[in-house]
């Protein structure tokens, strides 16, 4: 038996880096998954790759920062499974800003991918739950940068910050009703959505990871494969009753000073 047997599983943002390696995880775990991106190459590439080994998938189109979007894509798979049993928020926006050098539309992009997406992802999603008196359960993938980060992500830290606050509000109002509701602030991972950051917004070579590794106490950045199935346990019922945890998935430990 796998642990996410016969549930459906939206994984929104999920087409590339810790999403994708999400819904790998989630089909191995024997879950029905759709996936959402803005761009149908990877997505459907995704698919394709899941449903060959067996599973279950599909893809589903959809900018994440228009509100409108972000709810129907639930609704998008409600009409294709006839429910939704788990979502995962993966999507994410990391392009730089200061305090001083950000503007209002950097400033709004960030709330709109980071913060108001998942918002009105959980909200369409927990609706649904509510509607069938189902439990469900929701993860958040978020930052360990949420605690502060470094000053050239003021935007996405005040985004990030947000979404740990409403993971917790989220879960406290729907305890009762058998929702459970966690998130993962996740340290320095090697995707591909990093790998163009790096290169866009800090000059570094093709070797960049490695050099980034050797700095690092466990001689390696995070890996989307070990999130995935850290994910799919908080999804699980092998996780029991946790709800309203904000858990620190880094390697770097909060207050601690060399």
């Amino acid at each position: 038996m796998g642990l996410l047997d016969d549930k459906v599983v939206l994984v929104a943002g999920g087409s590339q880096g810790v999403g994708a390696a999400v819904a790998r995880a989630a089909v191995r775990a024997g879950a029905v998954v759709a996936v959402t991106g803005r761009r149908p190459a990877p997505g459907e590439e995704l698919v394709a790759q899941l449903t060959a080994g067996g599973g279950k998938a599909m893809f589903i189109r959809a900018d994440l920062s228009d509100a409108g979007q972000a709810k129907t894509v639930v609704g998008d798979v409600v009409a294709a499974y006839g429910r939704i049993d788990c979502l995962v928020n993966s999507a994410g926006l990391t392009s730089r800003g200061t305090l001083l050098d950000t503007t209002p539309e950097l400033f709004d992009r960030h709330i709109a991918i980071n913060l108001r997406a998942p918002f009105f992802t959980m909200q369409a999603a927990v609706e649904d739950m509510l509607s069938r008196k189902a439990p469900g359960t929701i993860v958040n993938i978020i930052t360990s940068s949420a605690h502060g980060g470094q000053p050239f992500l003021a935007p996405y830290v005040a985004a990030k910050a947000g979404l740990v606050g409403l993971t917790r509000n989220a879960a406290h109002a729907h305890r009762w009703d058998r929702i459970r509701i966690n998130g993962l602030n996740i340290g320095w991972t090697a995707t591909e959505g990093e790998d163009a950051t790096q290169k866009a917004f800090h000059g570094a070579g093709d070797d960049w990871r490695a050099e980034a590794a050797a700095k690092l106490p466990m001689g390696k950045l995070g890996q989307p494969d070990e999130i995935a199935d850290f994910v799919v346990f908080l999804l699980s019922e092998r996780s029991g009753v946790v709800t309203g945890s904000v858990i620190d998935w880094d390697q770097n430990v909060l207050g601690g000073l060399d």
